[in-house]
């Protein structure tokens, strides 16, 4: 009888393979860049109309085609990110309160990303110079662990080409112009806005202290949850109704387990027990995400790509 690929996966992680043949702890080898080093995105809910010039601005630059598979048919309209969609918005709605707002989705280029931790190859690498999580085909061999490590469940595959990729967005590293991520370009509200680390949290406080009471306990998120991210988000909402922006630890995963080997093992076969620790979140996280999959297929009809 077949196995389908996501039993496949789940398998996989129940027993030793992401063990075996381990080098090296997927503890972070990167230096941790200064604020000001490093690239972000501002982005303000109270600000979003919900235009999705970003959508679009995004799938023109990195030249997507556009998906109509999770929207009946409609154009630049998905529900969730998918292998052909590298940002999205999407909507919110209590419907106790009837409060909407809207939400931008993209990766959040972890300070300290548990994608990269995971990656056997290291095809996932956090960029030297600006900190951007950066996706590499030449190594990448298709494990598809970055996909369940993410908590934030962002990294997508190519299920249906020959030569398959991990989708995500890439802060449109690609652009020779000097400029940052096309969508920060085009939105007519600046609901979304580029510059460094550093100077984006100044601007959030700023605009938190000129309209007390609007954000959600005068909170950034991304600020320290997982340890930091390079995409920032203001909202009026609490953040963990909106979907992806889930509660975290202020330590990132792989310090996590970084804390978990020494203080059990005293650093004693590090690469090997580290990755073990690492195995033992991701196979938390595929229960995750099998709860995930299986809402996006109910609600509409079509299976996620695990």
């Amino acid at each position: 009888m077949p196995i389908s690929r996501r039993k496949a996966i789940g398998a996989m992680l129940t027993g030793t393979a992401v063990v075996a043949g381990v080098q090296k702890a997927p503890a972070a080898s990167h230096e941790k860049l200064s604020n000001k080093e490093m690239v972000a995105m501002l982005y303000d809910t109270t600000l979003c109309i919900g235009c999705k010039a970003c959508v679009s601005a995004c799938a023109q630059v990195n030249d997507l085609v556009p998906d109509t598979g999770d929207s009946n048919g409609l154009y630049q309209m998905p529900k969730y990110l998918n292998d052909k969609t590298k940002n999205i918005i999407k909507l919110y709605e209590d419907e106790k309160t009837g409060l909407r707002t809207f939400v931008k989705a993209q990766c959040m280029h972890c300070i300290d990303p548990a994608c990269v931790a995971a990656c056997p190859m290291a095809a996932l690498t956090k960029n030297e110079k600006n900190g951007i999580v950066q996706w590499d085909g030449t190594t990448c061999l298709g494990c598809r662990y970055c996909q369940i490590a993410c908590p934030y469940n962002i990294p997508k595959f190519e299920w249906n080409e020959v030569n398959p990729k991990i989708v995500k967005c890439q802060f449109c590293d690609h652009r020779t112009d000097g400029k940052g991520p096309a969508c920060c370009d085009v939105c007519p509200r600046e609901a979304v806005i580029y510059g460094t680390r550093e100077e984006l949290l100044r601007i959030a406080r700023k605009r938190i202290a000129d309209n007390p009471g609007k954000y959600y306990e005068d909170r950034i998120y991304g600020e320290y949850e997982g340890g930091g991210t390079q995409v920032l988000y203001l909202s009026h909402i609490e953040p963990k109704l909106l979907g992806h922006l889930v509660p975290l630890d202020h330590r990132s995963i792989p310090e996590q387990v970084e804390s978990v080997q020494n203080t059990l093992y005293m650093g004693f076969l590090s690469p090997v027990i580290a990755y073990a620790a690492l195995t033992s979140y991701m196979k938390k996280r595929w229960q995750k995400h099998e709860e995930e999959a299986k809402h996006i297929e109910e609600e509409t009809g079509l299976k996620e790509q695990l």
